[in-house]
């Protein structure tokens, strides 16, 4: 069974950095796409970025070059470096995996069948 655990929410100032770690029991992201997710206050679930297993990465726009995602599969972890953070970036962070040859942002939530519980980001002056 797939065990995610994300962590490294915090609340910062606008122009600061955080960097979000998700965890997995067993590295299920070696045969698929782990995607880190934003909910905000209104219960929308977007994607973010994603990575494959082959290391493509995919970013949507509003944080490309600002967030990187990156993943250590020795320690069964993948990262989303976030940098530049401003409040439209608060939210609840979920990781989620999926098994595919390929990553998209343009997959529904509710096609990745494993979640972590999520790590509160928020982003205020």
């Amino acid at each position: 069974q797939v065990h995610l655990r994300e962590s490294g929410g915090d609340s910062v100032q606008p122009g600061e950095s955080l960097t979000l770690s998700c965890q997995d029991s067993q590295y299920v992201a070696r045969v698929g796409c782990t995607g880190w997710f934003r909910q905000d206050s209104g219960q929308n679930r977007e994607a973010i970025a994603m990575i494959h297993r082959d290391g493509t990465e995919y970013y949507v726009d509003s944080v490309k070059g600002r967030f990187t995602i990156s993943q250590d599969g020795a320690k069964n972890t993948v990262y989303l470096q976030m940098t530049g953070l401003n409040p439209e970036d608060s939210g609840v962070y979920y990781c989620a995996l999926r098994s595919s040859p390929f990553c998209s942002l343009t997959w529904a939530p509710q096609s990745f069948p494993h979640w972590g519980q999520g790590t509160q980001v928020t982003v205020s002056a």
